[in-house]
């Protein structure tokens, strides 16, 4: 019987993971339950796969072998909005975390405390849960409660860096967190191409940040933009 969606369609899969054994074991498990399942072990072939349109739900690892899973997440959040994403992945540190909730995943599972029933989990997000490892929610309740003590005062947080940033970085960074690609941020500030890059190098520096992700995520973390 296949899995339908609450529109009557079978729910449709992507499956993002380099490791073939469990993308099998996961993909198996799937089609069994009776969803529609596509895999790509690569960035480049999840980017192919979403040639032929886009799918109900995207499980993806967040190490490939060619590019990091926050990529196709951002993308997939920008191009899908309706799509469900889930990260399957081995990296429980903060910066995964965190990057991947804000950027789009709305479940986040670690491979070492991966459910018995994924086609369950599966059906738990399409009906609008949010499936997240144990460790994952206590990190994530942890941060919270950092963030909120029992009192009338508001908490100290980090310290900003607004007044690093000039409003136009600040609109560049903005660019970068919606995934734009350079020559799309120039047309929308009215800049030329020329000189995003030596916008963004500015940005990097006083983030001291090195990648996109990076920078999305520390301005983020410090309340320079929201997404």
């Amino acid at each position: 019987m296949t899995e339908q969606g609450e529109t009557g369609e079978p729910i449709t899969i992507l499956l993002v993971e380099d490791d073939a054994p469990t993308c099998w074991r996961l993909q198996d498990a799937l089609v069994k339950a009776g969803y529609e399942v596509r895999s790509a072990g690569t960035l480049g072939e999840a980017r192919s796969a979403l040639a032929g349109g886009a799918p109900r739900v995207l499980l993806t690892d967040l190490r490939l072998p060619d590019g990091h899973g926050i990529e196709l997440i951002r993308e997939m959040r920008q191009r899908f909005p309706d799509t469900e994403i889930m990260v399957i992945s081995a990296l429980g540190d903060e910066e995964s975390v965190i990057s991947a909730i804000t950027v789009g995943a709305t479940g986040y599972l670690l491979k070492d405390a991966f459910p018995t029933d994924i086609a369950t989990t599966v059906r738990d997000l399409v009906a609008g849960h949010s499936p997240i490892s144990a460790s994952i929610a206590r990190f994530i309740v942890r941060r919270t409660q950092g963030a909120a003590p029992n009192s009338a005062e508001p908490p100290p947080g980090p310290l900003l860096n607004t007044a690093r940033l000039t409003p136009r970085e600040i609109d560049i960074l903005w660019g970068i967190a919606k995934g734009f690609s350079y020559a799309e941020i120039a047309s929308h500030l009215g800049l030329s191409k020329q000189t995003v890059p030596g916008h963004i190098k500015n940005i990097y520096r006083k983030l001291e940040v090195h990648t996109r992700s990076e920078a999305v995520f520390e301005a983020v973390q410090q309340g320079l933009i929201k997404l």
